[in-house]
């Protein structure tokens, strides 16, 4: 049984394998599905018996004239082929795309139907009639990049793959390979929605394999198709200093800007002129003569998704379209969309700025004791307000004012146009979010966000409360041991002395949670001697401590004064410097003559 599979697997690959030997050529059809795929040999010798596989049906025999180059010129000659539909000829095109055996000719085709296969699969289809009046599809509408696409493919076809001529009398011609795979393009289109199950769907036409005469469908297809594939397509082009160039309707109200209607070549895709210069009849050599016909109804259409270009069609020049603030808010949004899936492009103008942000800034007040030095020796509120800007750049109050009153979707500032979101221009108008104490502000600080409106936003610092936070997460180098310091400290402890010391240069505290026996107290001895203060160092701690500490500062800090304050007969008179060692019970019982004593 296996070796039978695989017996039936070789014949499948090799019957597959021979006509993609041949090279292809696509042969067009008044109607397109009609077309048809044909492999010949170049080389004149006879064709292979099998079928193009096991997996396929039996191709139809015939000869085709083909024109062979001879010498400095060229000869017409027969030659046997084997052809087959569209839609039987595409798994073999497709397969010999990545064939390395495949001939040049119908690995180019190979890449036309792959090409056809994902336009068909985007649903890239417009309804049409033949010139007999019968329905078929065409593939459609085709962007920038399909065209560059296509014309890439077309440039790399081989002679053989379109070596039939064209019919007629007169001079011997061959089809313009763009040309001939545009043909193929429509063919797939096409061949691939006509289903045996699609005329019980949908009807016979554009349905049924069998051609359907649509005589009177031709306008219908010619408006279906204008602004998509039929010779132009329409874009707008927004100019928002028309607000300064109209004039204020009778109600006072001005435009917030004008639309300004663009003309494309699809042809050429890198064609396009204004509606205005269209009309007056300075592009009819490149556009052609149906260009103004082409364009009135790609703005018809245009105006099926956004009704306000209906306005166009009643000027004797489809132009210029005055803008409402609404209609300029919905071409931001879903109007924009809505006309980009009917192959209308909008373009704003190249200097209009969409990074206008706003963030929480917490600062000291102008004048402020906390605007400078010594941040956490006041109690002052700092202020907490929205901050807008511009790439960054912060705007001034007298710029978010200006924001404040806009009631456009977009302003001028600092000679550039602006785009605003709503929720930024009611930032705008309420900036202040209140007063922050030093603590909830250095949180706020350091952490980055705040919570404004039960929301969770970005925070930013400013001034000196931004300097604290730079110094604070900036991070801190070992301190050389201090002088007078009778010990050798650990690099670790060389770390928690540096961190300690800028702590409290900044008015902050600090808990250095070192595990028990890695030499806390040693740091706070040798913290005391590096901040060499007039004022002495509280150290509270439990009665049954208080004889370590003093054992352990006359050890490493010998000639540093400390006094107990401690039982009966406790003072803080005469203290000049030092360590005064108390206990938790005596702070609370004595808090309120501590608290009259300057520390370090």
């Amino acid at each position: 049984m296996v070796a039978e599979r695989g017996a039936e697997s070789r014949r499948e690959q090799q019957g597959a394998a021979v006509p993609v030997r041949l090279a292809a050529v696509f042969l067009p059809a008044p109607l397109p599905r009609e077309g048809r795929i044909a492999f010949w040999d170049p080389e004149g010798a006879p064709l292979p018996a099998e079928s193009p596989g096991a997996d396929t049906p039996s191709p139809e025999r015939t000869e085709l004239t083909v024109v062979r180059p001879h010498g400095a010129g060229v000869r017409r000659r027969t030659a046997p082929a084997l052809s087959l539909p569209v839609d039987e000829a595409l798994p073999l095109l497709v397969r010999a795309r990545r064939d390395p055996a495949a001939h040049p000719a119908t690995a180019c085709w190979g890449a036309a139907a792959l090409h056809a296969l994902r336009l068909t699969a985007r649903g890239r289809l417009l309804p049409g009639l033949t010139a007999t009046g019968h329905d078929a599809w065409r593939a459609g509408p085709l962007d920038p990049d399909d065209i560059a696409h296509l014309r890439a493919v077309a440039a790399a076809l081989p002679h053989e793959g379109h070596a039939v001529p064209l019919p007629g009398p007169g001079p011997l011609r061959l089809p313009e390979p763009e040309a001939l795979m545009r043909s193929f393009l429509d063919a797939v289109a096409d061949t691939l929605p006509r289903t045996p199950a699609a005329p019980y769907a949908s009807g016979k036409p554009f349905a049924a394999r069998a051609p359907q005469r649509l005589p009177h469908a031709q306008d219908w297809a010619a408006e279906v198709a204008a602004g998509m594939d039929a010779g132009v397509r329409i874009s707008l082009r927004l100019d928002l200093s028309a607000y300064n160039l109209f004039n204020a309707d009778a109600d006072g109200v001005r435009s917030a800007g004008a639309a300004i209607v663009q003309v494309h070549s699809l042809a050429d895709p890198t064609l396009v002129t204004d509606a205005a210069t269209l009309w007056a009849g300075e592009a009819d050599a490149v556009f052609g003569p149906r260009a103004r016909v082409d364009a009135a109804l790609a703005v018809r259409r245009a105006a099926r998704v956004w009704p306000p270009l209906d306005r166009l069609s009643e000027q004797d020049v489809p132009d210029v379209l005055a803008l409402s603030d609404e209609e300029l808010g919905e071409l931001l949004g879903v109007a924009a969309t809505r006309l980009a899936a009917a192959g209308v492009a909008v373009h704003w103008p190249r200097d209009l700025a969409q990074d206008l942000t706003a963030a929480a800034v917490v600062r000291p007040a102008p004048g402020s004791a906390t605007d400078g030095t010594g941040f956490f020796e006041s109690e002052e509120l700092l202020q907490f307000r929205w901050q807008l800007a511009i790439g960054g750049d912060p705007l001034s109050e007298a710029e978010m004012d200006a924001l404040a009153e806009a009631h456009r979707p977009v302003v001028r500032l600092r000679d550039q146009w602006v785009l605003v979101d709503p929720a930024l221009v009611r930032k705008a108008r309420k900036r202040e979010l209140g007063l922050l104490d030093p603590v909830d502000a250095l949180s706020v600080a350091l952490t980055g966000s705040a919570e404004v409106d039960g929301e969770t936003v970005e925070a930013v610092p400013v001034g000196a409360l931004a300097a604290l936070r730079d110094r604070l997460t900036t991070g801190v180098q070992p301190a050389e041991p201090p002088a007078g310091l009778h010990a050798t400290l650990r690099d670790y402890q060389l770390r928690g002395l540096a961190w300690l010391d800028l702590m409290t240069s900044l008015g902050l505290g600090g808990c250095l949670a070192d595990d028990m026996g890695l030499g806390k107290t040693i740091t706070v001895i040798a913290l005391h001697l590096r901040r060499a203060r007039r004022e002495p160092t509280l150290v509270v701690c439990p009665a049954s401590l208080l004889g370590n500490w003093q054992r352990e500062i006359t050890r490493f800090a010998p000639g540093v004064p400390v006094r107990r304050f401690h039982g009966t007969e406790r003072s803080l008179d005469d203290l000049d410097g030092g360590f005064v060692l108390t206990t938790y019970g005596t702070m609370r019982a004595a808090a309120a003559r501590l608290a009259e004593q300057r520390w370090g």
